[in-house]
């Protein structure tokens, strides 16, 4: 990526000292080596990451020997350059040190619509026609009318029959999850009252002996007195 101004920016043709010699655009924040030659700060400290020597004349760079030449910084700021937004139709030219002035009040420069939701982008003077015009500040009803309330953005692609199913979906899950755990209850029970049945019938019989051995022993006793009398 080039260190310095692009030329197509400037009114007219810079003259070539203003020029990188790295990049060839007009120079940015420019720094003097110790042999004189004059570079983007960009440039020559991408250069001198891969070697030591000047692109020039390929004398060896002493880091701390480099300098900004902000006179010159100053007398670049002073040519005349096109707003950025000229194809868009800003006709305005300026001087390069006021250009980014101008771009925060340039009527072509493309500005995001400031309501929630909404991500147009239109020319600043067209923004207040376009925030008359946008929806998104206000809300909607969903006009299939299943009641809810949207703005423009999320009106443009809300489908409340995909809410509505993917709701009815969850509701399924949830109702299957309860029913398979009112099933393990129930089979609980079941299995609880099965065991109940045996052992009450278990009970029943142990009774029903004890009950029956008191009756044969007085059967016995009698017979064994009337034996005697006779």
């Amino acid at each position: 990526m080039s260190g310095g101004y692009d030329l197509n920016l400037f009114a007219s043709p810079p003259d070539c000292k203003f020029l990188c010699s790295v990049c060839h655009g007009v120079l940015k924040r420019p720094t003097r080596l110790s042999c004189s030659h004059i570079f983007c700060k960009k440039c020559i400290l991408k250069w001198l990451a891969r070697q030591n020597t000047c692109p020039c004349c390929r004398k060896e760079v002493q880091r701390k020997n480099m300098v900004y030449v902000n006179k010159l910084r100053r007398t670049i700021g002073h040519l005349e350059v096109k707003c950025k937004n000229a194809e868009a139709g800003c006709l305005v030219t300026c001087p390069l040190a006021h250009s980014k002035r101008h771009q925060d009040s340039c009527p072509f420069e493309l500005v995001a619509c400031p309501n929630e939701g909404c991500y147009a982008r239109v020319f600043r003077s067209a923004l207040a026609e376009h925030q008359q015009r946008c929806q998104q500040g206000g809300q909607q009803h969903c006009p299939l009318g299943c009641g809810a309330t949207l703005g423009m953005a999320e009106l443009a692609h809300y489908n409340c029959y995909l809410k509505l199913r993917n709701a009815w979906s969850e509701q399924q899950k949830r109702s299957q999850t309860m029913l398979q755990g009112l099933l393990q209850r129930v089979r609980k029970v079941h299995r609880a009252s099965r065991l109940l049945r045996r052992q009450l019938a278990q009970l029943s019989h142990l009774l029903g002996d004890d009950a029956a051995c008191p009756e044969g022993s007085a059967g016995a006793q009698s017979q064994g007195a009337l034996e005697i009398e006779g």
